[in-house]
């Protein structure tokens, strides 16, 4: 069967690195479903989960990044995040607090910038929380 290498990268470290059977991600454009032999391809990516269908047992690693730049090759599959948290490591009251601050600093923004620098942490928050929802699903 045919596999890709797959190597998910934040700012702070190495988050995975393998060899994986498909790939899916929270694409600028929608959710983005990657096999070997890819067509080429660099794209940013939204907030969300990152599933990896590890070639060596099937099983499903979840990653959530925060945003970033896929690129795609025929074998290789490389995310560059912008942050990365394995799915094991969510925590789940700590993204419901950031998130209920976020709403909290654009009830209480007094510019355009204050008010837009707090929807994107709250979008993040969002995102990092239906992230947790869909790893505890597995």
């Amino acid at each position: 069967m045919a596999t890709l290498q797959v190597d998910v990268v934040s700012a702070e470290e190495l988050i995975f690195s393998g060899e994986a059977r498909f790939v899916a991600l929270p694409g600028e454009s929608g959710e983005l479903g990657i096999l070997p032999n890819h067509t080429p391809l660099i794209t940013r990516i939204k907030p969300g989960a990152v599933r990896i269908q590890r070639a060596d047992n099937g099983e499903e690693e979840f990653v959530f990044v925060a945003g970033g730049i896929l690129e795609v090759q025929p074998g290789h599959v490389t995310v560059l995040a912008d942050t990365a948290i394995r799915g094991k490591d969510l925590d789940e009251a700590k993204a419901t607090q950031a998130k209920v601050l976020a709403e909290e600093a654009m009830k209480n923004a007094k510019t355009d910038v204050d008010f837009a620098s707090a929807q994107a942490e709250f979008i993040v928050m969002a995102a990092e929380l239906v992230a947790l929802r869909k790893f505890r699903k597995h």
